[in-house]
């Protein structure tokens, strides 16, 4: 039984019912994303206390460590609640200076796949998004080569559900022309709201959109209005920002990460915020002026 407590209660992917307050696993590897942690049981008690929460959607990649943060998750979780589910990604590596290198090839993805199901523990793969793009955000390119080796694999046995990250809509709607995705994974928040429209088509279809990024990138201007709404509901920005992403759409998950066990419950509370049709509309001015290459965060 999906717990329904959590803000926002529940979505489905495909035939998978996951509560739509989830948790995000990059953070539980060392510093910029690798290496061990520094605190090993800490971070074993993160992902019990957020299965033991009600969350039952964690996200991860076998490239975050690399292999560091899905090593964790089957330490500390396996073997897996029924209920349970780890949505992963493949399409990308890391090099020995950090970067996050393209590996889309055929050969690659094929061993990312049974990277992630070795060192899961698993046998079959709930969820594989594919990473497209780069560093700088989305870039045009078919995805027909890279995605069609993951269809094959699914039809194969080893995944279930097939979704994509850090993508154009023209890369969706090929992606969707190969094979069924259940999800988009995608920067956006309040102030990067490039991916309305889409957004908003993904929703009509039944297709979730599961933001990254979900609490950075504001301009000055923009965190004072944010601060200004968070200061007059006597909250917190972050707290105004999650909450707005679940009010925002019903097919939107949300993934924050931590690597802490206080923070991690500071999170779901923050989600729980009620916002008013008059907080919306105030919110729902911010924009962000800049473009997606902007960030200095690794999408997705």
């Amino acid at each position: 039984m999906v717990s329904t407590s959590l803000p926002g209660g529940t979505w489905t992917l495909g035939d998978l019912t996951v509560t739509r307050f989830g948790y995000g696993a990059m953070q539980l590897a060392g510093p910029w994303v690798m290496g061990p942690p520094a605190d090993h049981q800490g971070a074993l008690a993160v992902l019990r206390e957020a299965v033991d929460l009600g969350i039952t959607h964690i996200d991860t990649a076998d490239a975050y460590g690399p292999h560091v943060t899905n090593r964790l998750i089957r330490e500390a979780l396996h073997p897996y609640r029924d209920t349970l589910h780890v949505v992963t990604k493949v399409g990308a590596t890391r090099d020995d200076r950090g970067g996050w290198p393209p590996a889309r090839d055929p050969a690659s993805l094929r061993r990312a796949v049974h990277d992630n199901l070795e060192n899961l523990g698993l046998d079959v793969l709930d969820l594989v998004n594919l990473r497209l793009g780069d560093a700088d955000g989305p870039q045009p390119a078919s995805v027909a080569e890279a995605f069609g080796t993951l269809a094959d694999l699914q039809r194969q046995g080893l995944i279930r559900h097939l979704g994509v990250s850090n993508a154009t809509a023209e890369q969706v709607a090929e992606a969707r022309s190969i094979a069924p995705i259940v999800c988009v994974q995608n920067m956006y928040n309040l102030a990067h709201r490039h991916d309305d429209d889409l957004i908003d088509k993904l929703a009509a279809d039944g297709i979730a959109y599961v933001p990254f990024f979900p609490l950075g990138g504001f301009s000055p201007l923009q965190s004072s209005a944010l601060s200004a709404v968070a200061a007059r509901l006597g909250t917190t920005p972050m707290s105004v920002a999650l909450a707005w992403l679940l009010h925002r759409s019903p097919n939107i998950l949300l993934i924050p990460g931590t690597s802490s066990v206080a923070h991690l419950r500071e999170n779901v509370a923050n989600a729980a915020l009620a916002l008013s049709p008059a907080d919306l509309a105030e919110l729902g001015v911010i924009r962000w002026a800049g473009s997606a290459g902007e960030s200095t965060v690794d999408p997705g």
